[in-house]
């Protein structure tokens, strides 16, 4: 299926060369068939003769229903632009084509109708001297009567060439329907209707309804009137909806994929062309929606937009501004930042102007890593950008060499601070380092060349205080000579070595730590295992004693050291036996 709207001025056949084309009347009201006037949008869909289908989007042409009109032209990728042959160029066709060119809709045909009442090479040759210069410059032009049928066959002819040129849509893009009808339907509920531009529904998919935050199952599909099991873009579709009131959704809402689009009320854009003015409040018209929003500039073509309703927007986004006092497109713009930085220092508005002006209008994964420093994966995805790389979070390489100078720089303080401690805890080194997650600690940690083990940061090669040091030196000396007799409490209390200092010489290789103030030296499982090898198995723990010259105090606890480790192997009666590797 293809999606097409109409345009062009009032009373030029807009909806009779619709008619003409599907052989179904697009005005749904009986106020526009009594009145001869297109007051909301029309729908209606014919078959091409390679078997494709166009579905037309009928909008209203008179000044007064422009929102309607932008709500139709707002989510569709090509345009049917009308124009009279017997009255040419109008008013209400300048504004609908700043409208489509605002929006950037460059795929379309021009249609000349009423080519039986008026020599429509005239009209040809005005519109086309119109659209140049707008993005629609150059469309084929096709002379047409809606009420004879002259030209018609040549029209579909183009509608067909134009369909094969434009772009394939992105089936597995994340949802973000723009509802332009909504009402019910006895027995089955809630329906809403719009231009599905991106993406894939399916029965049974779950959606949120923003900006009512209703979260909602889809119970039902058609497009064109068929039941269908699932629908991909680009097509009109209606969507039946379990979980939603009627009265609790309404045009310009939106249907969306839940958890993957961000909503924002304050957002930065690039307008185009630059504009000669700036009011105050301007309304905003993406999709089918259309809000109120407060304009700050920032330098001759980039403004901070603050909604009256949050919006579901991505990075690139196009969109247009409206001034409705002064009846008039004030002009199209990009969606440039969704998550914009605050402006609250003197010069901050000159310097953000400066960084949006160097901003891609495409979003760029990179590009917002290395101007955010820190994000989470699904938010820059949710922006629209693809992450750059793996993992939940994400740090840009700049940030990443920062923030591990700074945590060289935290953890050298934290130990000439507590130079006994196990380490700095990860959640102290977050804090310091201001990260939004613990996770990145170990990230940063590995750029730093910091270990990290239980939850503790220590330097690879950490150093020993002066005169802990020397105590141990002097520990180290004396069991030199006689590796298992282990120095006493009292001992090393004299020595200056408690608990704390003992558990930082086992940290740093320097003793090995057999029980609550038992120390060895760092080798002594090795060297008990060699001792112990060559008794005859089973052996008993005086034995052992005697083969590591060692008492009772120091025996004890180097067996059950030793057992722990799988060196040995304590048996049920008591003896024991070395475990041969």
């Amino acid at each position: 299926m293809h999606v097409i709207a109409t345009a062009g001025h009032v009373d030029h056949g807009k909806s009779t060369l619709v008619r003409r084309l599907t052989g179904t009347d697009p005005d749904r009201w009986a106020e526009e068939r009594r009145r001869g006037l297109t007051i909301d949008l029309g729908f209606a869909w014919t078959r091409l003769a390679d078997g494709c289908t166009a579905a037309f989007v009928d909008v209203p042409g008179h000044e007064r229903f422009v929102p309607n009109m932008l709500a139709g032209i707002g989510p569709v990728p090509a345009v049917l632009f009308v124009v009279a042959a017997d009255e040419g160029w109008m008013p209400q066709s300048d504004e609908h084509l700043d409208a489509l060119d605002a929006l950037g809709v460059r795929h379309g045909v021009l249609a000349v109708t009423r080519s039986d009442l008026a020599d429509p090479a005239a009209a040809t040759e005005q519109a086309a001297a119109r659209l140049a210069g707008t993005t629609l410059a150059g469309i084929p032009a096709v002379q047409v009567s809606g009420t004879t049928g002259t030209g018609v066959d040549a029209l579909r002819g183009e509608l067909d060439a134009l369909f094969h040129r434009l772009p394939p849509p992105d089936h597995d893009a994340d949802v973000r329907l723009w509802i332009d009808r909504v009402f019910t339907v006895r027995g089955a509920g809630t329906v809403v209707t719009g231009t599905l531009t991106a993406g894939t529904l399916r029965i049974g998919d779950r959606l949120r309804l923003h900006p009512a935050g209703i979260s909602c199952t889809v119970r039902g599909l058609q497009a064109l009137g068929s039941p269908e099991s699932q629908v991909g873009a680009v097509a009109r579709v209606a969507v039946n909806l379990r979980g939603v009131d009627c009265a609790q959704a309404r045009r310009g809402d939106a249907l969306l994929a839940p958890d993957r689009w961000l909503t924002t009320e304050v957002f930065d854009v690039r307008i185009h062309p630059a504009p000669t003015s700036w009011p105050a409040e301007l309304v905003l018209h993406i999709g089918s929606a259309a809000t109120t929003v407060r304009v700050r500039p920032l330098g001759p073509v980039h403004a901070r937009l603050t909604s009256r309703l949050p919006l579901p927007l991505r990075i690139g986004d196009r969109a247009l501004l409206r001034d409705p006092g002064g009846h008039r497109i004030h002009g199209g713009l990009h969606v440039l930042d969704v998550r914009p930085p605050a402006l609250t220092r003197r010069g901050a508005a000159r310097a953000r102007a400066a960084e949006l002006a160097a901003m891609s209008t495409s979003p760029d994964g990179r590009a917002e890593l290395d101007r955010r420093r820190v994000i989470r994966a699904d938010e820059l995805r949710a922006m629209g950008a693809s992450p750059p790389g793996a993992g939940r979070w994400l740090i840009s390489e700049e940030h990443r060499a920062e923030l591990a100078a700074r945590l060289v720089e935290v953890l050298t303080r934290h130990e000439q601070d507590d130079p006994l401690a196990g380490g700095m805890p990860v959640e102290a080194a977050r804090r310091a380092l201001d990260l939004p997650d613990s996770a990145l600690v170990a990230e940063v940690a590995a750029r730093a060349g910091i270990a990290l083990r239980a939850g503790q940061l220590r330097h690879e090669h950490p150093q020993l205080p002066g005169h802990v040091h020397r105590a141990v030196a002097a520990v180290r000396e004396a069991l030199l000579d006689h590796p298992f007799r282990a120095p006493t409490a009292a001992e090393l209390a004299a020595l200056g070595l408690g608990d704390r200092e003992l558990a930082a010489a086992a940290r740093v290789g320097e003793l090995l730590r057999v029980a609550p103030g038992l120390v060895l030296l760092p080798d002594a499982e090795q060297q008990a295992v060699e001792r112990l090898t060559p008794l005859p198995e089973p052996f008993t723990l005086s034995q052992a004693r005697q083969a590591l010259d060692t008492s009772r105090r120091v025996a004890v606890p180097l067996l059950e050291l030793l057992a722990h480790r799988g060196r040995t192997r304590r048996l049920p009666d008591g003896t024991h036996r070395v475990v041969p590797r």
